[in-house]
């Protein structure tokens, strides 16, 4: 989920965005769990929004740090640059900063079955079902992701930097990713003013993709503008790096399904399969591992082509599983899809917006299968 330099231990998928409408009235939704779930989402909202200073202010105060001022100078670049360049609606967001002492401001639960790839959904009132739970504390994902491994889910937990309010709020910048370097900086604050302009209610995987495409493009315009061509070019080699990555994810995913016996849906989602394979329970997981081993061992056959690069080896450090694979395509499965979009459009960015609202506006179902349609016509990339 990042941009063309990286933190060690990050990627750019692991840039998870949470949409949160918390209005204090939602807390009285039925459940105890679901209340004690919004009761800390409303909580964590109100914590940010107290400790929010003027980025003016910070700018022209004496004490504030070298490295902030330099960084809030940055994004009042970025913010002119979004609303004149990339047609976005900058409004009064990222406006204000604050410091919420720690390295990640939520961290998001995502889940799947053992033997799928069906991922688990969670409702929200006005924006629907999405892939992902957001905690505020660290604690409160873990004591969830116990609860949901005792139930045998497969559970991937990621720490995120930002996430967006949808016009509910004017996003703050946050200390958890102002200090990025600039490119990713500017891809953030694209990705996330993107989902501003447009977003279709209860389908994470077009809402992510979208704004992922926004994100880099409006990078890449960007960098091309202030006349960087070093930065630019790493920065496209970044992304050309996570492409190839991203399909290695896809070619597991897939190999994946057919193990599980997954199927697709009406919309394109994918769904435990309602025949079982007549196999044992260790023959799955044998299988499932295989899968898994040899993903690594073709990560590592890429790395070679990378001239050193390894922005991934924390990922795969950890034990993999359904719900880790699935964080990826949520973000990802669609980009060649928006990308031709924009290509065949122009490059215009005020016509790609509209295309892609009259996507949104479409049945689910309807915008999946023309998303499949376009990207089908995007090129292969390279792998092991």
């Amino acid at each position: 989920m990042m941009a063309a330099v990286f933190r060690q231990g990050k990627v750019r998928f692991a840039r998870k965005w949470l949409l949160m409408l918390l209005l204090p009235a939602l807390a009285i939704v039925s459940g105890c769990s679901t209340f004690k779930f919004y009761t800390q989402a409303i909580h964590g909202q109100y914590e940010i929004f107290a400790h929010q200073k003027s980025v003016e202010k910070l700018i022209a105060d004496p004490q504030t740090p070298a490295d902030l001022k330099k960084q809030l100078e940055l994004v009042q670049e970025l913010r002119a640059f979004a609303k004149t360049e990339l047609k976005l609606p900058v409004d009064g967001h990222y406006r204000r900063y604050a410091d919420v002492h720690r390295q990640y401001v939520v961290w998001n639960v995502e889940a799947a079955p053992e033997f799928s790839l069906e991922a688990k959904t969670w409702w929200y009132p006005l924006v629907g079902s999405l892939e992902y739970r957001g905690y505020f504390s660290e604690r409160g994902a873990s004591n969830y992701v116990a609860c949901l491994q005792k139930k045998g889910w497969d559970v991937y937990v990621d720490g995120v930097e930002a996430y967006s309010t949808l016009c509910w709020f004017k996003d703050p910048l946050l200390n958890t990713f102002v200090f990025r370097p600039a490119p990713e900086l500017a891809e953030i604050l694209f990705h996330e003013l993107g989902h501003q302009r447009v977003f279709a209610r209860g389908d994470t995987d077009f809402n992510e993709a979208y704004a992922t495409t926004v994100g880099q493009e409006g990078a890449r315009r960007w960098l091309l503008a202030r006349g960087d061509k070093e930065a630019y070019e790493k920065y496209t080699a970044a992304i050309r790096r996570n492409e190839q990555f991203v399909r290695l994810i896809q070619n597991a995913r897939e190999r994946l399904g057919k193990i599980y016996g997954d199927e697709l849906d009406g919309n394109g989602n994918v769904k435990a399969g309602k025949k079982t394979r007549s196999v044992s329970p260790e023959q799955l997981r044998a299988e499932k591992q295989q899968v898994f081993d040899d993903l690594r061992r073709d990560y590592e056959k890429l790395k070679k082509m990378w001239d050193g690069h390894a922005e991934y080896d924390e990922w795969f450090a950890a034990e993999l599983n359904n719900a880790q694979l699935n964080s990826v395509a949520a973000y990802y499965d669609f980009v060649p899809a928006f990308e031709r979009l924009l290509e065949m459009n122009g490059g215009d960015l005020e016509k790609f917006y509209q295309a892609v609202e009259r996507l949104a506006e479409k049945s689910k179902e309807q915008r999946h299968q023309q998303l499949k349609m376009l990207g089908t016509a995007a090129p292969d990339l390279p792998t092991p």
